[in-house]
């Protein structure tokens, strides 16, 4: 009897360990490679030894934006981004994620936080899946938002079970009008589900799901009406203002901005 039972563990063990190994071997099959052009802006020196990828501004910042690449997309995708946060002055740490799914460790930005105390104001976003887990992560960190204090949400929506709606953060959900991953005919109101009630919502006209990347076409997506070069410089931009306008804010700015409750 004693017999038999080792070997149905070891039997349950074996499967376990062969569907992860499956799933692991999915995961690369299907992965995402990024393009040669952004590729090439990964240079050693933007590789932290947790395996980030940080793009520095020419000038010290107090401003930072900690991103979550899309769901089994190399992270080196967001690189031409990434660069271009960093010209206008803002730290952009990328956050590789477990097989390359943000779900698989939503939390890694703590450790972000921690290493960089020169940051008093971050923003955390992400593509797809990394924009959902980065919204789940800051509904679970509350205590945190005085200094992450915006979510920047690319091709993404945040999941049912994340409520922001009463956090004193600031909120974009930028999406192309031609993307084939995310649900399609979603209402207004139902792409800003669960953030705060001043979101803002960008459309970017002919956009789609793989151009928030430099990765190529994703399966399912729709094609773009517009270059992915013209769909990145709007998403910089939307991303880069509302950054950097939470930077700018004065701290008796930041108090009155700051939701009341009650017959305050």
């Amino acid at each position: 009897m004693v017999t038999w039972a080792k070997r149905a563990v070891v039997a349950l063990i074996g499967a376990i360990l062969l569907a992860g190994a499956g799933f692991v071997g999915w995961t690369q099959l299907n992965r995402y490679p990024a393009t040669a052009e952004a590729v090439a802006l990964v240079t050693p020196d933007r590789r932290a030894s947790q395996g980030w990828l940080v793009f520095d501004p020419p000038s010290p910042t107090t401003a930072g934006f900690i991103f979550y690449p899309g769901g089994l997309v190399d992270p080196v995708a967001y690189a031409p981004a990434a660069q271009a946060l960093a010209q206008r002055g803002i730290k952009t740490v990328i956050v590789p994620m477990p097989l390359d799914l943000a779900i698989l460790n939503p939390n890694r930005a703590d450790e972000v936080i921690a290493a960089y105390p020169e940051i008093q104001t971050w923003a955390i976003g992400g593509h797809s899946l990394g924009g959902a887990m980065a919204a789940l992560y800051l509904s679970n960190r509350p205590a945190l938002a005085d200094r992450v204090r915006g979510l920047i949400l690319w091709g993404s929506r945040a999941p049912d079970s994340a409520d922001l709606s009463n956090l004193p953060i600031e909120a974009v959900s930028i999406y192309g009008t031609r993307d084939g991953i995310a649900p399609p005919n979603l209402t207004d109101a139902e792409r800003l589900k669960g953030l705060p009630a001043d979101a803002q919502l960008i459309r970017i006209e002919g956009g789609n799901h793989s151009g928030f990347g430099a990765y190529g076409f994703q399966n399912g997506d729709s094609p773009a009406d517009i270059s992915a070069e013209t769909q990145r410089k709007a998403v910089v931009e939307a991303t880069a203002a509302l950054i950097l306008n939470l930077a700018a804010e004065t701290p008796a700015e930041r108090l009155a901005n700051q939701p009341r409750s009650g017959s305050d």
